[in-house]
This record gives structure tokens, C-alpha cells and sequence, in this order.
């Protein structure tokens, strides 16, 4: 019979001696998923490989926030790829199906190919390859989509937030052309990243006028466009509820234009709604999480930079996996320390958003922890 995890209050771990945890009773083999106190299995895990950016996204990286004064993390206490791959096994062992790289900006991060060919080798539990996808800005992707492709990542997701120069600019806050973006998302086409998927982020009054030339953009060329509501992630980004486009309003503009059917989800926990054009012009999706919460079914364990262990985008703290790693612990230690962590999980921050006496005063920044 398998054996059952064994919880362990996760006790600060800077303050403990590498020989405290190898002492710690915990099973010798872990054989059965982890589920958390909603009965959420962990079947997807974001790791940041790194805290920096090429652009500033207001709803992102505003850089107010982010400018030259910004000190970002230091090399040193960033994970290494090594230690990324260490950890990763752990997470399959426990049930992760499909790693995605984030960031901060992730084709940033030096070698980034030799990162995702070690996760590419590796299998879930039932024997079957790791599915490793990758979500970038798209800014460095025209040189690194080939190259990607051949280590071995299944998929890319580039975000684009306008098509016309002043749009783009405006939520970019930068000088990079569309063009580039556009060129990269073109040349994860080729490479054969397919499908590929395209992330629009829609604020009011700023790029809502550009959904339906998006949409227009995207028909008929095999990417996938996805709209996704503004989120209040972090606490740098003056969200305010008066700033969303909700789902509905976003999907009656498309289909004002081009008329819609909806489609079944790929998969159980599938954040993204799924609609078809009627003429067979391709796919869009809509991802609600403001409107529409989906927290019952989030099954996303999140990696920071640094090694902390995150169970919900809208976290204000995580476990810290790094400590214990690099002090020496064993590989069954790591692991109870990650079943204790999502097995305590209870989030459901989407649904209690505007209940004010729940939701935390601090988030954690998304550039920290991945989108």
C-alpha cells in the first residue's frame, strides 16, 4: 500500500541546521498525489527563472516601481538551473504534469535552452514526457525560437497587449516596436511552438478599443488569442475594479464581428473559457478571473525566483525551498516539505476579492513569482 503523507509545520528554515531536517521523520517514498484542503491536486507548476524585465507593463512592472533605482535579485540567490531541475522531479513525484517557464522576462535568463532540454527529458508518473511551456514578451523570440523548439519546449505563449504602436507603447511602456513582437511570435509559428498562444491583457480606456482589430489579426492564422481581465496582482499597479473589461463585454464585442460558438475545455482546470468561430476562422479564449473566478479548480503550484514555494498568484508569502536545499537536505525532506506546504493550501483569493476583511493588505509582485 502506498504510503500517506506525513504533514510537518513548516518551520522557518533559515533557522534550522541542515543535520535538523535529515532528522525529521518523514516517509521513505512518496507514492500517491498531493491534494490541498480543497481537495485540489497540484498538477501544474510556474517557475520564475528571473526578476527582470525588457519592458515595463504597467499592469506588470510599472516603472514607478520598477525604475533605475530598482534593485533586483542578486545572482547569487537566484535558483540554479541545477536546483530548478532538482526541485522539479520533486514536484512530478507529487503529481505536476506540465512545467511553465515565466518571469519577470525568462529568454532574459542566460542558457535558458539548457534549462528547459533537462526539464524536457523528464516524466510524470504515469511515464509520459513533461509537457514544458514557456511564456515570454516575445521581445528576444524571433533569435531564440528555433533553438528553443530543439531543446525540447512543447509550447510558447507571447503577450501582446496592442497592435498599433501607440497602444503597444502605452501598456509597454517602452520603445520596442510591434513589429518585433509580431516577428517573434511569427517565428515561434515556424519553429513549429504550435499552436501558439497570444495573451492580450485589456484595460479600460486604454487598450479596449484594440480587441476587435486583434481578434481580426489573429483569425485564420492558427494562434490562439486569449483576452484576459486586469488583475489585481501585487500592489504596484493601481488596480481599480473601474479599469476591468469583463469577459462578457469582450466576447459580445468579438462576436458583434465575428459570431461565436463555445467549446468544451481542453482539460480539467483549464483557465481559459474556450470559443470557436462559427466559420472556422480559429480559436479564441477569455480568461475571467476577475468576473468569473475558477479558484475551485487551480491546480498551479508557482516557484519564485528565488525558491520560495507560492500556491496562489495572489500569495503575500511563500515557503522557502531554497534554504533547505542548499543546506544539504535529502530529496524526502524537499518533498514533505512541498506536501505540507500545498497539502495546508486553502486559496481561493478570486472569490473572496471584494470581501475586504479576507483579502490580504500585501501580494507578492507577479514579475517575482510568474504570471
Amino acid at each position: 500500500m502506498a504510503e500517506t503523507f506525513k504533514i510537518i509545520p513548516l518551520i522557518p528554515v533559515t533557522a534550522k541546521p541542515a543535520q535538523a531536517y535529515n532528522e525529521l521523520d518523514v516517509p521513505r517514498d512518496h507514492g500517491q498525489f498531493v491534494a490541498d484542503t480543497l481537495q485540489r491536486p497540484m498538477r501544474d507548476l510556474r517557475i520564475s527563472v528571473t526578476d527582470r524585465c525588457n519592458l515595463r507593463c504597467t499592469y506588470c512592472m510599472p516603472r514607478e516601481a520598477f525604475d533605475e533605482n530598482h534593485s533586483f535579485l542578486p545572482r547569487a540567490e537566484l535558483l540554479s538551473f541545477e536546483e530548478i531541475e532538482r526541485l522539479a522531479k520533486l514536484f512530478i513525484r507529487l503529481g505536476v504534469q506540465k512545467i511553465r517557464l515565466t518571469g519577470g522576462e525568462p529568454l532574459l535568463r542566460r542558457g535558458i535552452e539548457r534549462l528547459v532540454e533537462s526539464l524536457a527529458r523528464l516524466q510524470t508518473k504515469a511515464g509520459q514526457p513533461v509537457e514544458v511551456a514557456l511564456t515570454t514578451n516575445a521581445v528576444l523570440l524571433s533569435k531564440k525560437a528555433l533553438s528553443l523548439k530543439d531543446a525540447g519546449l512543447s509550447r510558447i505563449t507571447a503577450s501582446l497587449d496592442g497592435l498599433s504602436e501607440e497602444t503597444f507603447r502605452r501598456m509597454s511602456d517602452s520603445n520596442v516596436p510591434v513589429k518585433t513582437v509580431l516577428d517573434g511570435i511569427a517565428a515561434a509559428q515556424h519553429a513549429g511552438l504550435a499552436p501558439v498562444k497570444v495573451n492580450m491583457v485589456v484595460k479600460r480606456g486604454v487598450n479596449d478599443h484594440e480587441i476587435i482589430p486583434m481578434a481580426g489579426h489573429f483569425r485564420n492564422s492558427g494562434i490562439v488569442l486569449r483576452f484576459i481581465e486586469y488583475m489585481d496582482v501585487g500592489c504596484t499597479n493601481g488596480w481599480r475594479m473601474d479599469d476591468v473589461v469583463a469577459a462578457r463585454e469582450i466576447l459580445e464585442q468579438v462576436a458583434s464581428r465575428y459570431p461565436l460558438r463555445q467549446v468544451d475545455p481542453n482539460y480539467m482546470g483549464e483557465v481559459a473559457e474556450r470559443w470557436c468561430y462559427a466559420d472556422g476562422g480559429g480559436e479564441i479564449g477569455v480568461i475571467a478571473s476577475v468576473t468569473q473566478a475558477f479558484c475551485h479548480e487551480c491546480t498551479r503550484a508557482r516557484l519564485s525566483t528565488d525558491g520560495k514555494l507560492y500556491t496562489c498568484l495572489f500569495g503575500s508569502s511563500g515557503a522557502d525551498l531554497r534554504a533547505p536545499l542548499r543546506m544539504g537536505s535529502n530529496d524526502r525532506i524537499l518533498t514533505n516539505l512541498i506536501a505540507g506546504h500545498w497539502g495546508q493550501r486553502g486559496d481561493r483569493y478570486s472569490q473572496i476579492r471584494h470581501a475586504a476583511t479576507e483579502i490580504p493588505r500585501e501580494k507578492i509582485e507577479m514579475s517575482y513569482i510568474g504570471g
